[in-house]
């Protein structure tokens, strides 16, 4: 075959690709939902799921001009709201605005209702926040994360640090600090990241795990000290508080995330619209700047690699939280 022949052909299979990415594209976008939408959170109003959810259900409300309502189903740390979901009718139509702890709820509660993999469709990523390490200097006067641990093996059992609660993302990250560095910690549960915040601040706590746009004020005046972050990198909020790799403390990354599901057999073109209307939302400015000020990043990606990182999420924080103690009733 001559190379004119052959750049010909390519240009021909090009143009067939492109074709078919553009109509596939326009055959996502032509689809509307039937009625208006109710998106449930399946937590009390006033939350970060709330916060999160409201500013993208109302651009895709413009987008698709229909209403969005958001819908609080709050109880049994979020199962309740996540079986409405998984029992609705899969149309594209009623979905749910899940977070982390749905990640391992199977594990969490004895009888959750539902299983995140098997009765639910991944749509799109919405924002993911990233957690550090924080102590009071006051009351534990460690400089560093290898101060900390050092401390921990010295006293096993003698460090008490704070969670939002049994079964949540932080009581989670201390298990897996104490699974990656072989401490022992004294875990002290509380209802809710806020009233540990205040201990850790008070001096009734040694440390905790907090979103970093919680800590960072604190951080900033001396008040707290942050330790490490689970992140990857290090983060533009604290840029000189060190990754957990950096200290030493490998394959510890650890955010809360949320994301929008829909019932599983809901139709792929339902699933590819949604997830491109909710993937626009994030690209505008002030969806950007309310999550900037959240500490949450977003990450523009698509509906196979959202629906692969939920994957690996239930499949490692299950196999976490099988080593606490649980179920809870």
């Amino acid at each position: 075959m001559t190379p004119s022949r052959s750049l010909s052909r390519r240009a021909a299979l090009g143009g067939l690709l492109l074709a078919t990415g553009a109509a596939g594209s326009s055959h996502a976008q032509q689809w509307r939902p039937p009625r208006a939408m109710n998106w449930i959170v399946p937590f009390p109003p006033g939350g970060s799921n709330d916060t999160f959810a409201r500013p993208v259900a109302a651009s895709v409300s413009q987008r698709f001009g229909l209403p969005v309502v958001v819908e609080n189903r709050s109880g049994a740390g979020g199962t309740l709201g996540g079986m409405v979901v998984a029992r609705a009718r899969p149309d594209g139509c009623t979905l749910l605005v899940a977070n982390s702890a749905q990640s391992f709820a199977t594990v969490v509660y004895a009888d959750s209702g539902f299983d995140l993999l098997r009765d639910f469709a991944p749509v799109s990523n919405i924002a993911k926040v990233p957690v550090g390490l924080v102590v009071n200097p006051a009351k534990l006067d460690v400089k560093d994360l290898a101060a900390f641990l050092a401390a921990a093996r010295k006293a096993p059992d003698s460090i008490n640090i704070g969670s939002s609660g049994l079964g949540t993302m932080p009581h989670l990250a201390i298990e897996l600090l104490q699974r990656r560095t072989g401490i022992r910690l004294t875990h002290v549960p509380y209802r809710g990241g806020g009233p540990a915040l205040q201990d850790l601040l008070s001096a009734q706590l040694d440390a905790t795990f907090q979103p970093l746009s919680t800590i960072a004020s604190y951080v900033q005046s001396g008040k707290l000290r942050a330790l490490a972050v689970a992140t990857a990198k290090r983060e533009s909020v604290l840029p000189d508080v060190p990754t957990f790799a950096e200290a030493g403390v490998k394959d510890f990354e650890v955010s809360t995330w949320y994301g929008l599901f829909a019932p599983m057999k809901t139709p792929p073109v339902a699933l590819d619209a949604l997830h491109a209307a909710v993937q626009a939302a994030l690209a505008e400015p002030d969806i950007k700047r309310i999550w900037a000020e959240q500490g949450a990043r977003i990450d523009l990606e698509s509906r196979q690699a959202f629906g692969d990182f939920v994957r690996a999420e239930v499949e490692r924080w299950s196999a976490i939280a099988r080593t606490t103690g649980l179920p809870m009733e």
